[in-house]
């Protein structure tokens, strides 16, 4: 998974050594290499295939953001160390510099913005459930004695946490590890519900034994904006990870990979998520923004 280090006195010999390159870019150009954090169960965003290997929307949007960063170094041979990251952690991981970035399904708002930069938005999704076909579970206020679980240090976790202080819903909240944790508490009959962002619930969906037997349902709870982190003030990062995005988008190129991931069969078993390209997906191609929703 990990593509070797050049040495770096090769990566040197290309390097721009302009005094606007900032600090990420700096230290990519001393590393000799590339720190991507990836996910490894964020289907379709970024996960591991069959084989092992890092794929996704979220992770081909990363990658030519790469190709950017080695254009902007002049090292079109520039390596990648693939970091693998969780929910928990990768604010700490982008803070101690063991990441120079990360796309996978992190939701920018204004709380995290405070520690953290994020990019132009990459994706916008909506906050529902996934439950069995005849759980009797459509929305939120069926929830009443139920048994929810969600992935820990998500926004669903504070959604859910808020609904109970808040008394707007009497359930059991459960916390797994990662999203195929979360999907296994529930498929495996441990929860009745399983609340996240809408498309990484039909990434779990797609992956099930019997994907007939799964309904993503509910009146979304929250609206959300996905967008790649970087280090808190990075300007100079910030404005190469903006400026590949918005061409991508603005180009076609980002729709023709959003119908990769989610308009056709993806690994590991080859199912179509039949995820079709929102309003609001539709408007961010056309105008590019790093506008949190909340």
């Amino acid at each position: 998974m990990l593509i070797l280090l050049t040495a770096f006195a090769a990566v040197g010999a290309h390097a721009d050594t302009s005094p606007s390159v900032d600090d990420t870019l700096t230290a990519i150009r001393e590393h000799g290499a590339v720190r991507l954090g990836h996910r490894l169960s964020s289907i379709p965003f970024s996960y591991l295939d069959e084989e092992g290997q890092v794929v996704g929307y979220s992770h081909e949007l990363a990658l030519k953001i790469v190709d950017a960063i080695r254009q902007r170094l002049g090292n079109p041979k520039l390596p990648v160390e693939l970091v693998p990251i969780t929910s928990g952690n990768r604010f700490r991981l982008i803070h101690k510099g063991e990441i120079d970035f990360e796309c996978g399904s992190t939701t920018h708002n204004s709380e995290r913005a405070k520690r953290v930069s994020f990019s132009n938005t990459i994706f916008v999704i909506g906050t529902r459930l996934l439950t069995r076909r005849d759980s009797g579970i459509a929305d939120f206020n069926d929830l009443n004695a139920k048994r929810v679980v969600t992935t820990a240090s998500t926004t669903s976790e504070h959604l859910l946490r808020q609904m109970k202080e808040e008394r707007q819903i009497d359930l059991t909240l459960i916390t797994a590890r990662d999203h195929g944790e979360s999907f296994l508490t529930l498929e495996t009959g441990r929860a009745d519900a399983f609340m996240l962002d809408d498309a990484l619930l039909y990434g779990e969906r797609a992956k099930s034994l019997r994907p007939a037997d799964w309904v993503v349902t509910g009146t979304p709870r929250s609206f959300e904006a996905y967008g790649c982190m970087l280090r808190k003030g990075d300007q100079a990062m910030k404005k190469l990870i903006d400026d590949t995005l918005a061409q991508l988008m603005t180009s076609g190129e980002a729709e023709r990979i959003y119908t990769r991931w989610f308009m056709q069969p993806i690994p590991p078993k080859q199912l179509n998520l039949n995820f079709p390209l929102s309003d609001s997906m539709r408007a961010l191609f056309r105008e590019p923004n790093d506008k949190p929703f909340q």
